[in-house]
């Protein structure tokens, strides 16, 4: 039987499927104190029971991207802020290879943000 985690990942077509789930590997993989939750419909992935990223996929192109809940403090060329005051989102090309090093670089720094206490988890 299906959780609610696994089934928004299974029911998306190739290769997106096969990116989101190696993203929510990575992401789960930088921390024993990520955990991953739903909201607002979507994969969100928490440090210490606070949300830190979320995976998605755009609306216009279909392409998965990881949004960082605080993207602002992040700074990076390959993040992109659109509309967002606050979140940033890291685009990724189903069709390609993982820019790996680029998305552990990312995930790292977007967690020391809660680790060194910037960002309150309590």
């Amino acid at each position: 039987m299906l959780d609610n985690f696994d089934e928004y990942y299974l029911n998306k077509e190739e290769p997106n499927k096969s990116c989101l789930l190696a993203l929510r590997s990575l992401i789960l993989k930088q921390d024993e104190e990520v955990t991953e939750t739903k909201k607002y419909g979507m994969p969100c992935f928490c440090f210490k029971k606070k949300m830190f990223c979320y995976l998605w996929t755009d609306k216009k192109t279909d392409e998965p991207y990881i949004l960082f809940v605080e993207g602002k403090l992040l700074g990076h060329p390959k993040l992109e802020t659109g509309t967002r005051s606050r979140m940033k989102i890291f685009r990724v090309n189903p069709n390609a290879d993982l820019p790996k090093n680029t998305i552990e670089m990312l995930l790292h720094s977007a967690l020391d943000l809660y680790r060194k206490g910037i960002i309150k988890t309590k």
